[in-house]
């Protein structure tokens, strides 16, 4: 099971993401590194596995593309989601997975099937993924047979809280989906993470848990539980 250091970009900083709100997303400066800029950022935490958003690019505005090129090469596995809205906009640096977010991709579900590759996010806000309103297992069932390497459930509106997870709904989850699932939003500490692998999750996205120390840096670092 992976386990992922989650990374927002705005504004050329690292900010600390909660609830989605994020016109109150202010620079990472109270984490485990001494600078919110990127690449500093990264090189002090050394995670094997890396998350990036692009928020900017997400909300419409200049992508952080270069950023991400010096970013990426410190990692050995690094998955952004820079706001896809076409598979011509998934372009990116050498040795990234891009990441297509339901947020920004397509008008329909069926419109996602156009995209060739990627993790395929699943971004929900109260319990529904967004922009359709459907339930997340009902979506997977939807998207499973499509061309994607995995998708990652994101629960927008649980980054940043530490909130924990409910078993029966990622128990339902994972039975509606084959492929490769991974989970972000919330998770709290150990326990979350166990709970996910038991019940068949492939990744954990985690953030404000590792800033807290409620998740090792040791595990981030060797991108497993340890």
């Amino acid at each position: 099971m992976e386990l992922i250091l989650a990374v927002d970009l705005a504004g050329g900083q690292v900010v600390h993401g909660k609830k989605g709100e994020r016109e109150s997303y202010r620079p990472l400066t109270w984490g485990l590194a001494p600078s919110a800029e990127p690449v500093a950022y990264v090189s002090h935490i050394r995670p094997k596995f890396l998350y990036i958003a692009d928020l900017d690019r997400i909300r419409g505005g200049r992508p952080h593309d270069d950023l991400v090129g010096k970013i990426a090469p410190l990692v050995e596995r690094c998955y952004l989601d820079r706001g896809c809205r076409s598979p011509r906009e998934c372009t990116e640096p050498g040795g990234v997975t891009s990441v297509i977010g339901t947020e920004t991709a397509a008008r329909t579900i069926e419109g996602l099937a156009v995209y060739p590759g990627g993790f395929l996010s699943a971004d929900i806000r109260d319990g529904r993924v967004i922009p359709w309103g459907i339930e997340p297992a009902a979506f997977l069932k939807e998207v499973r047979a499509m061309p994607f390497e995995g998708c990652i459930l994101l629960n927008i509106g649980a980054v940043g809280t530490e909130g924990g997870l409910a078993e029966a709904d990622l128990e339902e989850m994972r039975s509606c989906y084959p492929g490769r699932l991974f989970y972000g939003g919330g998770v709290a500490g150990p326990e979350d993470i166990y709970l996910l692998a038991d019940l068949g999750f492939d990744g954990a996205i985690v953030a404000t848990a590792v800033h807290r120390g409620s998740i090792p840096l040791a595990w981030i670092r060797s991108g497993k539980p340890c």
